[in-house]
């Protein structure tokens, strides 16, 4: 007796072997994809335009993604998605490779949150000898850089713009500014993520406000700015450190330098005294003539000694609920290497 088999089981059953074999060779020949990327305006590198080489880039990579850019103003608006997980930008010069966009809220349709030149979402981003910048000038809401990847590195970078230079989104997001330069005019730096600013410089173009944390609820840890030292333009005369943009905002300046025109309160509840209940804002050992803290608003933090010693790193980013399997991500790390042409280094 003959038993005739369906066709289409069989084809089925091919479709899946297809399937199989495509997904194993993929985890199992990592060698076969591209790892190093490089993008140059003036054709020299695989790409011309930064957008361009984050679209070729391989999701969730086995290994590493390295991009190389070359020196030149890239006028482009730039996304790196949450798929592209584990990718590095290395600069050619920090003055010299500059990424910038001129959207702000109120241009057409866009909002704060969609006004950014550069929104990285991929998880242990780093990016080294970058400018990001919002050409847009004081116009309002304008950001450089939307960042809610979590475990984020910015090395050697500048952030240039007016109001809201810096979004550091997530909820449960961890970063890190180490040696950066930082500029705005109205709570430039804001947003929700545990954030950390290492020996940065930050620089204030008008009387208003540094910083706008909005701190989940239950967090130990907000922003974070470790031996920075902070600049005011000529013009300013009076600039506080940060007020709550909501309830429960934390931050802390550590060992930082202050200039003469931090406002004796050197905080502001954002016409809420309910926020005084809940802000956790700290100071300690700061230095420079806007250091004194004797004029401070009663509801803002001293740090003892003791106390000052909860705010290392692997304090800092271990209070997040998702555990830190790696912990080099937030170590030192040695400058970056600019090597060119790195088309060939790797495919």
């Amino acid at each position: 007796m003959q038993i005739t088999i369906p066709r289409r089981p069989i084809l089925l059953l091919l479709l899946l072997q297809l399937l199989v074999g495509n997904l194993m060779a993929q985890t199992a020949n990592p060698q076969q994809y591209k790892y190093v990327f490089t993008v140059a305006k003036d054709g020299t590198g695989d790409f011309k335009f930064i957008q361009d080489a984050i679209d070729a880039m391989r999701v969730y990579p086995l290994q590493r993604i390295t991009l190389y850019i070359k020196n030149g103003v890239y006028n482009e608006k730039i996304q790196l998605p949450s798929d592209n997980t584990d990718v590095t930008f290395i600069g050619e010069s920090v003055e010299k490779t500059i990424i910038t966009f001129s959207d702000y809220s109120g241009r057409g349709r866009h909002t704060t949150f969609t006004s950014y030149t550069a929104k990285i979402s991929g998880n242990r981003f780093v990016a080294e000898n970058i400018t990001f910048a919002n050409s847009a000038g004081p116009v309002g809401q304008a950001l450089a850089l939307y960042v809610d990847a979590d475990r984020a590195v910015f090395r050697n970078c500048r952030f240039l713009g007016n109001q809201d230079t810096i979004y550091a989104a997530g909820e449960g997001a961890r970063q890190l500014f180490v040696n950066c330069f930082i500029e705005g005019t109205t709570d430039f730096i804001f947003g929700p993520a545990t954030a950390v600013f290492q020996a940065c410089t930050i620089r204030a173009k008008s009387n208003s406000y540094i910083t706008a944390a909005n701190t989940p609820r239950g967090r130990q840890y907000g922003f974070v700015f470790l031996d920075c030292k902070v600049l005011a333009d000529s013009a300013v005369t009076k600039l506080f450190l940060g007020r709550p943009w909501r309830a429960y905002s934390r931050t802390a300046f550590i060992r930082c330098e202050l200039p003469a025109v931090i406002a004796p309160a050197g905080w502001d509840n954002w016409g809420n005294t309910a926020n005084e209940q809940t802000a956790f804002y700290a100071e300690y050992k700061n230095v420079g003539k806007g250091s004194n803290t004797a004029g401070r608003v009663p509801w803002a933090k001293q740090l003892t000694n003791q106390e000052a010693q909860e705010y290392t790193l692997e304090k800092i980013f271990a209070s997040q609920p998702q555990a830190v399997e790696d912990k080099a991500w937030y170590q030192p790390a040695p400058a970056a290497v600019f090597s060119w042409p790195a088309a060939q280094v790797a495919r």
